[in-house]
């Protein structure tokens, strides 16, 4: 295990009722009421080796945990779900780093067929058990209005709804959360998104996993999923990029592993300066973020995380973006290790708010 001088590593933020649970009682898995996991593509590869480390040392500890996540990290939470995580979480990165090799330009059919690769991956072979105290969430995006008319350039006008006023968005999309395990206790009231529920089963899970990640524009979306309301379905990052809900309504604190220090609304969100990193927000009172400094991502690749553009850069040289991906991820072990140094032994004097 890493020492806390490698915390230089580590951008902590911690929101005002977690820095005072931390102050008075300290923190122990027990306490961990909830784990949400963003949306962002590549970038939740830098947080794979936390997510096994978590599972083999804090995991098996905690009291009471809901694990929700949107796009691929709806897909690691999965995989952190799964009655073996380890393996989960290996089958999980192998897919998602070694076999998603594209032609030039290739077509949202293409791109849809090579991430339903992904998702058959991670559950191929696998049932669906979840330990008893343990709550799956997969949040999804249903499209409705004119998204689910088809009309053209719908998304451009869902964009321009949504830069007047995010609510403004909720006329275009609705948000479908896939369930399983323990009855999850954190759900989004008076929101026009709305929070549509739906059990999720071995016949849907590799859907609602595949729809949480099917970028508008670059894949086509999931139609019509067992169980689930019909209509088209996208990654649900387009509302909960980075998972602002009400986590205070959990009680206890919310460890959340991010790859940014900072929580954005919504995908659309995030070139709005006004939106885009909102501070001191009630819903974050209770949570823990760890996130990689600067000074982490100055020793990977390129000097930055794993991201989309990956694919653009290093085009059909696939071998080139796989060994650069697989070394962000080795070199992010050390992330992993420093994260999880400084939750057994939390030093506030490193922590800034949230």
């Amino acid at each position: 295990m890493s020492s806390l001088r490698d915390s230089v590593l580590l951008d902590i933020r911690l929101g005002a009722d977690a820095r005072r649970h931390i102050a008075e009682r300290g923190l122990s898995p027990r306490d961990i009421t909830c784990m949400p996991a963003a949306a962002g593509g590549p970038k939740g590869l830098a947080l794979l080796p936390f997510d096994r480390l978590f599972a083999r040392e804090w995991l098996p500890q905690t009291k009471r945990i809901e694990l929700i996540g949107a796009s691929i990290g709806a897909w690691r939470m999965a995989a952190l779900a799964h009655a073996d995580p380890l393996r989960a979480l290996d089958r999980l990165q192998t897919a998602y780093v070694r076999e998603q090799n594209y032609p030039h330009r290739p077509s949202t059919s293409q791109v849809a067929t090579v991430c339903r690769g992904v998702a058959r991956a991670l559950t191929k072979d696998t049932a669906l058990r979840l330990a008893d105290r343990v709550s799956l969430s997969i949040i999804t995006a249903r499209a409705r209005g004119p998204l689910a008319a088809g009309t053209r350039g719908a998304f451009a006008r869902a964009a321009i709804a949504n830069t007047v006023a995010r609510r403004r968005l909720a006329a275009h999309l609705e948000r479908v959360v896939f369930q399983a395990g323990a009855p999850p206790r954190l759900a989004v009231r008076d929101d026009p998104f709305g929070y549509e529920t739906v059990p999720l089963t071995q016949v849907n899970l590799e859907d609602a996993l595949l729809a949480s990640g099917s970028i508008p524009l670059i894949c086509d979306p999931v139609r019509n999923i067992p169980g689930a309301p019909s209509g088209d379905y996208w990654d649900g990052g387009l509302i909960d990029f980075h998972l602002l809900l009400p986590y205070r309504e959990l009680g206890g604190v919310v460890l959340y592993p991010h790859f940014v220090p900072w929580v954005t609304p919504g995908w659309l969100d995030k070139s709005l300066r006004w939106r885009a990193r909102p501070r001191d927000h009630a819903w974050l009172a209770n949570v823990v973020l760890i996130a990689p400094s600067s000074a982490m991502l100055q020793r990977l690749p390129n000097g930055k995380l794993p991201d989309r553009s990956d694919f653009y850069h290093y085009g059909v040289d696939h071998a080139g973006r796989i060994a650069a991906w697989e070394r962000a991820i080795a070199e992010c072990e050390r992330f992993a290790e420093a994260a999880l140094a400084w939750l057994n032994q939390p030093d506030l004097s490193l922590a800034r708010p949230l």
